[in-house]
């Protein structure tokens, strides 16, 4: 392999990192999976991450490559300014991420970190089904539900916090679930993956394996799995009606564990726009393309385009 330049790029998730060493182009040169010690505490994510961004460094350098910035995605809520994260599913309660990761690699290279749906959102923005918007929405359904926001060509960070349509309310009175953010009633506690399986659990009695089973009964027919199903929907519907009269999106990206399902989730999320628009500018409904890889292109999307603002001399 030529000797070539280089991003580290880290997509960190809750069960795993992707990361990797990707060229200018975009080219992968390494790619590798390593598991994120979540049992362990949040230092032992935090040294974890550390020691995956030193030792991609360490390997670019072995193959004789110069590493032009590192890029991190991480899920939470970043404050852009201090460079912490709080992150519960990591332990994370005002992390110094971006402090630790200029410790361990040295100022030298510039780091860029941002949130995994916001990295994600933007490599479906440069090269995938968000391409030639500028008014446009990412949002992946999984374990939890983010959004990523495109809004007159620019993706929107509103300082670490924005996007968070997962934590908006839509279901209340006694049918109102505590969410983990502490609120009641929140989309993510009907209408993501994780919550799927446990109120189908919590409706029957019986234990799934995840979503994806959830789906297999509601194809076979079993009126459990339909209510369920049914009941994220209408959320769903709600939560995009609502961020189509407030922002306009031209086109909104499906992505997570749940676009698995394909039209049966696509189609009723079209239907029930449709529905209920009157004066708003409908959106295209469309699946994602990037999948998992999303959060990994975007973290090295974001580092590059450091390098390229850094030589303009502007700010990324």
């Amino acid at each position: 392999m030529d000797p070539c330049e280089v991003v580290v790029a880290v997509d960190l998730g809750g069960t795993r990192m992707k990361c990797g060493l990707v060229a200018a182009d975009g080219a992968v040169l390494h790619r590798e999976t390593r598991p994120t010690p979540r049992e362990a505490g949040g230092r032992a994510v935090l040294d974890a991450l550390l020691e995956t961004v030193v030792e991609l460094g360490q390997k670019a350098t072995a193959d004789g490559h110069l590493v032009r910035a590192i890029g991190v995605v991480v899920p939470g809520v970043i404050d852009a300014a201090t460079g912490t994260v709080g992150a519960e599913n990591l332990a994370w309660v005002g992390m110094p991420v971006l402090a630790e990761i200029m410790a361990a690699v040295g100022d030298d290279v510039p780091i860029v970190l941002a949130h995994d749906v916001r990295g994600g959102g933007y490599a479906e923005l440069r090269q995938g089904a968000l391409v030639g918007t500028t008014n446009s929405m990412f949002l992946p359904l999984g374990t939890g539900i983010a959004a990523a926001m495109v809004i007159d060509g620019s993706l929107v960070s509103g300082d670490g916090y924005a996007g968070e349509l997962g934590h908006t309310r839509f279901i209340h009175g006694d049918a109102a679930e505590l969410c983990a953010c502490g609120q009641w009633g929140c989309l993510e506690t009907v209408a993501s993956a994780a919550a799927l399986a446990r109120r189908y659990g919590a409706r029957t009695g019986r234990t799934v394996d995840g979503a994806r089973e959830v789906l297999e009964l509601l194809a076979a027919g079993d009126p459990d799995a339909a209510q369920v199903w049914d009941d994220a929907l209408r959320v769903l519907v709600d939560a995009l009606v609502l961020y189509t009269t407030l922002v306009a999106p031209t086109r909104i990206a499906i992505g997570g564990g749940l676009v698995g399902a394909g039209e049966t989730l696509l189609q009723p999320l079209r239907d029930g726009i449709h529905a209920r628009l009157t004066f708003q500018r409908e959106p295209e409904i469309v699946a994602a393309v990037l999948g998992e890889e999303a959060g990994f292109i975007g973290a090295a999307r974001m580092a590059w385009d450091r390098v390229e603002a850094d030589e303009k001399g502007t700010t990324a």
